[in-house]
């Protein structure tokens, strides 16, 4: 057996990352690609290692035979003319010694777990082909299977159909030929298509035109959880380096991302906090079937966008204002507020962090679990006056939950005291009286005019990715100012649509609340039968957890990560935890929440 590996290209999509150097010597958390793949290519038994260079290739020799010429056989071809061909081109060169030898075919680009070539090489098909079933990152050839696992079809993106890719699985561009394949198929085939259409072709369609034989003889091998990806471009450098790091490091990667685990196929996101029963499946086919002009027509103003957000939320327009999520109207007022702002740790770390710390007056709740309540906040702010006061409710991470009359008492007293009350209610429709408890009500914002609330639309609508959010009060002056502060477009044509049609699916979020409410119950009980959690209880939908013994949360979430797949929220770093665990779950639906379940018992 001998491996070929394809590096002739210039790797443009890269930009100054392949400016002087081949994409294969691009490092990947400081190792370039081609050091990793040879390292794992060692572990094989081969009689050799042909390298189809051409950009920079120079380079790429040195580099390979002073690092690798005493563990591997290694042999370069040259592929002159490598600006002006394609990989068929590089693969042609190399046909004599593809009819010497079983070939693995292996492309430069690629990062594989060290499983990958075992598993090609142990199974007794001779022709196979590593495949991975479709995911929306994936680019490039597609292949279509029987249930034998024979190849039945190559799909080059020109016939990539949308919706087709329930039967498509994206080849990982590692092969492994017999020796007779290659003399008897692929170079006959090679040269002949070579020769009809040139060398600005890809070799994939060779094995395409093979495929439609009777007997091709190549069949498929789909490859389950081992990582792998291609890096055609710095975003995907960005998302291997990711994948492939280890431990502290790979988490540490995953949390600087802030979102987008959409990228991360297979991974469970436990830090993210959404409601995992709506949208309702009609709501989303109603969105699906007005995607086309959502996306390429201009959204609302202000003027219209605003009425929608009254009728969906409860307050008159003077009151209302929407936001591109709530991230975007805690900034601009947090930046307008002058005095001191008051704030219970632990928080939600977005308003305190738009805020110089001096301005900060901090209380931390001297009760079990982080539990306070509105005598405990009047007595603290009493003693150490604020002009504005932050309540999360419920909390976030703690999930302490302050019920209307508790809110109201509060608001009395800051009515009093001439303190701006904020109120973020992003988690309230998660409670269990979460429809009596709004104040989302005209008569409540006017009888506190100095009270201002807040809330995200992504978490109890479950719809993050349309950037949406609301802020509301009866000072008019202070909603008429955000107005004018943020963008002049600042919701997408989706978020608007989304408040448009929202109306018709009320029920469906009522029944999507009970159900979640249900969930949480049960969920609780299971975390509470993990022997090294202690579960704080919480009427939002996540879980403030102290992991007690056996681990520290910091390698709780490593260890989850890394043998697992499943990314939670590592709370440590909170100063207000003085060096204790605390981790942060979300609630799931039941299928992930088992799955999380399952996990934390296996240790």
């Amino acid at each position: 057996m001998q491996a070929i590996i394809l590096a002739a290209g210039m790797g443009k999509r890269l930009g100054e990352f392949t400016r002087n150097n081949t994409k294969c010597m691009v490092p990947v958390n400081g190792v370039p690609m081609i050091d990793r793949l040879l390292k794992q290519l060692c572990k094989l038994s081969l009689q050799r290692v042909i390298i189809v260079i051409g950009y920079e290739g120079q380079k790429l020799v040195d580099y390979v035979n002073e690092h690798f010429s005493d563990k591997l056989n290694i042999e370069f071809i040259n592929n002159p003319i490598y600006y002006k061909t394609n990989n068929i081109y590089s693969l042609s060169l190399a046909q004599e010694k593809m009819q010497e030898d079983d070939t693995l075919l292996i492309e430069s680009d690629l990062l594989l777990d060290d499983r990958m070539f075992p598993l090609i090489l142990n199974n007794p098909q001779p022709n196979l082909a590593l495949v991975a079933k479709y995911q929306t990152w994936m680019d490039g050839t597609m292949v279509k299977i029987d249930e034998d696992n024979n190849i039945i079809n190559f799909v080059p993106k020109k016939a990539f159909k949308y919706s087709d890719v329930d039967q498509y699985y994206k080849t990982v561009n590692v092969y492994k030929f017999s020796r007779e394949f290659s003399i008897h198929k692929y170079v006959p085939f090679l040269n002949a298509y070579s020769e009809a259409l040139g060398n600005n072709e890809y070799y994939e369609q060779v094995l395409r035109v093979i495929c439609f034989l009777d007997k091709s003889d190549l069949k498929a091998l789909p490859i389950n959880d081992e990582k792998w990806y291609e890096s055609d471009d710095k975003a995907d450098l960005d998302i291997a380096e990711a994948l492939f790091a280890d431990g502290d490091e790979r988490l540490g990667k995953y949390m600087k991302r802030f979102g987008g685990y959409w990228r991360f196929p297979g991974m469970l996101d436990y830090c993210y906090l959404v409601n995992p029963y709506f949208p309702s499946p009609k709501l989303l086919d109603e969105m699906r079937a007005n995607f086309d002009i959502l996306l390429t027509e201009y959204p609302s103003g202000m003027y219209v966008n605003t009425l929608l957000a009254s009728k969906c939320f409860g307050a008159k327009e003077p009151y209302v204002i929407p936001g591109n999520g709530a991230a975007e109207l805690i900034k601009s007022l947090m930046e307008n507020i002058d005095g001191k702002l008051g704030v219970i740790y632990p928080t939600f770390e977005e308003y305190p962090n738009r805020r110089i710390q001096q301005s900060l007056v901090k209380y931390t709740p001297e009760k079990e679990d982080f539990r306070y309540d509105a005598n405990d906040l009047i007595d603290f702010f009493g003693k150490n006056p604020v002009e504005n006061l932050l309540i999360i409710n419920p909390d976030n991470p703690s999930g302490n939950y302050l019920s209307k009359s508790e809110i109201l008492k509060l608001a009395d007293w800051c009515k009093s005291k001439e303190i701006r009350l904020i109120v973020d209610i992003s988690f309230i429709d998660f409670s269990e009286n979460y429809e009596e408890d709004s104040l989302l009500h005209d008569e409540i914002l006017e009888a506190y005019p100095k009270m201002v609330v807040m809330k995200s639309i992504s978490k109890s609508y479950g719809v993050p990715g349309l950037r949406l959010g609301i802020m509301a009060s009866a000072d008019t002056e202070l909603i008429a100012w955000t107005k004018k502060d943020v963008a002049i477009w600042n919701i997408n044509s989706f978020a608007e649509f989304f408040m448009q049609i929202y109306s018709k699916y009320e029920k469906d979020y009522k029944v999507a609340c009970t159900k979640f409410q249900q969930e949480r119950a049960t969920f609780k009980a299971e975390l509470e039968s993990i022997p090294f959690l202690r579960v704080i209880p919480s009427q939002a939908n996540y879980f403030l957890c102290e992991v007690t013994e056996r681990f520290s949360s910091h390698e709780l979430a490593v260890k989850l990560l890394e043998e697992h797949n499943i990314l939670i929220k590592d709370c440590s770093t909170k100063k207000v935890f003085n060096g204790r665990s605390y981790i942060r779950l979300a609630v799931r639906n039941r299928e992930d929440n088992m799955r999380l379940i399952q996990s934390l018992r296996s240790l």
